[in-house]
């Protein structure tokens, strides 16, 4: 015998008289990983002095897990992971893919404890005999201790002290897999080790690592693909059937040989599978908003997964670990994302503005009375590469999930100043000559502030001059109409009343109180836009954005989720009479023609500053949405001439809602209350192409006082005959107001406007000419 050896049992010996047999067998897994035994026998015996004394409670957090969001169908829109797993209970795994993990890794698993004495024995003999390691002795219930101290790692450091080659080391992980062979049963031991192992091709779990590979559950698994998979742990890299298909077979074979040497399977099975080629049918692990059915509400809800996981801490060290969580924590999210109303807007979207469009489009769709968002859809792909359409911008959001610097909100803003204006008991009737073009001052701010500087406004159409009230100004979306209004109403009260209905600047600061706020001049997002409109289809009640419903951690205890509380923005008859005046916009006013919803619906267009985009807004009692056109990048630099509200957003919006409801009861709005002085509509005779005298008086017989213009306008329409009326023949018009007449020049087609569009936001108030209105 070689001095080594005699040292060897020497230390042995004295071990066992000692500390006994658990001590010893400690030692003997420290020798195990050493090369030279006779070397270490100091080490040894520090080892067995400390070995008593080591923690044996292993405090482990469960394994990284995916995190899933869910529809409101219960059908997965997203994965996110660090690590992709998906553990399961081991009888959901196949029991040949049991016995085969057991047979290459551990066959007398179920006769011994925590250490397999003549497993170490052996592998020590080995050992000393090569010289190196050669053969391991740990036990299945050691190699689960190794990969939890490995999952839990927090720091480098504690990471490279699981996997470091020492005795130390593996004195460690025994004295722990003791501690756990008392708590834990074996088959709970190896339900644990077939959940945390790696698997290779970034699948760790035996059901993640079937689907990886067979996309099957691991309940489904044969013969040959069980031994497959128990082939990969020991060298997950080198027996990798897609990176090495070759030495992956070769090990397969052996588990199979193995599997037969134990009589798990006959040596006819063994050989049967063995001679059968290796048969992938991969799905390759996919995760994050890029793969997603719904991209960009997947990275809205992300945002919001981040906040409630930080507990709404914005420090650079909250947010990581709120990232860390969210790849690792195996959250289910359940979200508000409707799948039938997400095809309805994607679809809708798709059908008007293509991928490869220079031009994007974005729309959201939210619930009345829950603030749910139902739906999010844009024209992008999800994703960095912009030269193919895609986008990282989520350009139905704010700045604080995802979107940029939003777009202006046009003529869609004067729904705030129109309920301000109610609010503050204005009637209906109220008239208010509204020429093209105006310049008006005396604005005030909230804090008092002064507006000195002129505000030119102008209309888009010179059709929109004469008299107006609160009813027809809002169907024509007359400019400078709501500028004369605004400032009756107050400019700190209509900027109050949006704020009311939750909405503030896309950067998440106060809106601007500027005049030209009530043309759409603060930059704002979609989603919460259809969030305010939705506010008034609930009569009033407005609701903040809602993305998420229920997020429950793996053991399913649920997470506090932030408060969200609805609120009467205002009183119920004054939004239930706007939503009568908007209904009016649809079917009189400037969405005329924008498609049929199917069901009473109300909306308003909007236009942003020099035609840069456009807006609609709008809503039916049970559903809104809010839809953008424009330049992705810069929308107030690019000029996208003749677009209007209700010119691509509109239809749209019309196309998306009528499928977003498709099946649903139809219902109606609330009729208005009489507090507001309503005035009695009656149709504006047509009389075009009459001559003067004849119009004015066929008007004036009707009930209304008539105006000539003295600027003749180019019409087709004979020279001095009627080129057209202000408000236009067949508009529903209070009975006494004034009908203005444009005489033609006999020079060709009208140039009017096409009286669709809507008025516009802006970059100031004094000296600028506003030709937007509708």
């Amino acid at each position: 015998m070689r001095v080594a050896d005699a040292d060897s049992e020497n230390i042995v010996v004295k071990l066992v008289r000692l500390v006994g047999a658990a001590v010893v067998a400690g030692v003997l897994v420290a020798f195990i990983a050493l090369p030279v035994v006779g070397s270490t026998g100091v080490s040894a015996r520090n080892a067995s002095d400390s070995f008593q004394n080591m923690p044996s409670d292993l405090k482990t957090t469960p394994p990284p897990e995916k995190t899933v969001l869910y529809d409101t169908a219960g059908k997965p829109i997203a994965t996110f992971f660090d690590k992709y797993r998906e553990s399961v209970r081991l009888d959901q795994v196949n029991p040949i893919m049991k016995r085969a993990i057991v047979a290459i890794e551990d066959s007398r698993f179920y006769e011994h404890g925590a250490l397999d004495a003549k497993g170490a024995f052996r592998a020590l003999a080995t050992n000393v005999e090569s010289g190196e390691t050669a053969q391991g002795g740990s036990t299945l219930t050691q190699q689960y201790v190794k990969n939890l101290l490995v999952e839990n790692a927090k720091t480098d450091e504690e990471y490279r002290a699981a996997i470091a080659p020492t005795a130390g080391r593996k004195l460690r992980e025994l004295r722990y897999a003791l501690d756990i062979e008392q708590k834990m049963s074996k088959d709970q031991i190896l339900e644990g080790y077939l959940n945390i192992a790696y698997f290779g091709g970034g699948a760790y779990g035996v059901q993640a690592a079937s689907k990886r590979y067979f996309s099957k559950p691991a309940s489904k698994l044969n013969l040959e693909q069980a031994a497959l998979l128990a082939g990969i742990t020991k060298n997950p890299s080198a027996f990798d059937p897609t990176l090495n298909p070759k030495d992956a077979r070769n090990r397969r074979n052996t588990v199979l040989d193995r599997m037969a040497e134990l009589r798990i399977v006959t040596k006819a099975q063994a050989d049967a599978a063995k001679n059968k080629p290796v048969k992938l049918n991969e799905t390759k692990p996919e995760g994050g908003c890029e793969t997603s059915t719904a991209p960009f509400f997947c990275e809205y809800v992300r945002y919001e997964m981040l906040d409630i996981l930080a507990k709404g801490k914005k420090d650079a060290k909250s947010r990581e670990n709120a990232k860390r969580q969210l790849q690792r924590g195996g959250f289910t999210v359940r979200t508000t994302l409707d799948p039938q109303a997400q095809k309805a807007a994607q679809n809708g979207i798709l059908d008007r503005v293509a991928v490869t469009n220079d031009r994007s489009s974005a729309q959201t769709m939210v619930e009345p009375g829950t603030g749910k968002i139902k739906a999010m859809a844009v024209n992008r792909k999800f994703g960095n590469k912009r030269k193919k359409g895609e986008t990282v911008l989520n350009l139905a959001a704010d700045m604080a999930h995802g979107g940029g610097y939003g777009y202006t909100a046009g003529s869609t803003f004067k729904i705030f100043t129109l309920a301000a204006a109610l609010d503050k008991g204005i009637p209906i009737r109220t008239t208010i000559n509204s020429p093209h073009t105006i310049t008006i001052s005396g604005f005030k701010s909230c804090n008092g502030s002064n507006f000195t500087e002129p505000w030119r406004v102008s209309n888009s159409s010179e059709s929109e001059d004469g008299n107006f009230n609160l009813r027809n100004g809002t169907w024509h979306s007359v400019n400078t109409f709501y500028a004369e209004l605004e400032k009756r109403v107050g400019l700190c009260e209509s900027v109050k009343m949006a704020e009311r209905f939750g909405l503030r600047q896309v950067t998440g600061k106060p809106l601007k109180q500027i005049p030209s706020q009530v043309l759409g001049a603060n930059e704002v997002d979609v989603t919460n836009l259809a969030a305010a409109y939705a506010g008034f289809a609930a009569r009033g009640k407005y609701c903040p954005p809602v993305a998420i419903t229920e997020v429950t951690d793996p053991d399913g205890k649920a997470l506090k989720l932030p408060k969200t509380q609805c609120r009467q923005a205002i009183d119920e008859d004054v939004a239930d009479q706007v939503n009568d005046i908007l209904r009016g916009v649809l079917t009189k006013g400037t969405a005329v023609g924008i498609g049929n919803v199917g069901r009473p619906a109300a909306g308003k267009t909007g236009t942003c500053e020099e035609f840069t985009c456009a807006l609609f807004a709008g809503y039916t009692p049970d559903l809104a949405s809010a839809v953008w056109y424009g330049d992705a990048d810069y929308p107030w630099k690019y000029r996208v001439t003749g677009i209007y509200g209700a010119t691509i957003p509109g239809p749209i919006w019309a196309q998306s809602m009528r499928n977003a409801l498709k099946g649903k009861p139809v219902r109606s709005f609330n009729e208005p209350s009489n507090r507001f002085g309503d005035v009695e509509q009656i149709s504006v005779p047509d009389v075009q192409g009459m001559s003067v005298r004849i119009a004015k008086s066929t008007l004036e017989g009707a009930g209304f006082n008539v105006t000539v213009s003295t600027r003749p306008v180019r019409s087709g329409e004979a020279r001095g005959t009627v080129a057209r009326t202000s408000p236009a023949g067949g508009t529903q018009f209070e009975e006494g107001q004034n009908v203005t007449i444009f005489v033609s020049d006999g020079n060709g087609a009208d140039r009017r406007g096409r009286g669709n569009g809507s008025g516009n936001g802006g970059r100031n108030n004094g000296g600028f000419d506003w030709p937007f209105g509708n």
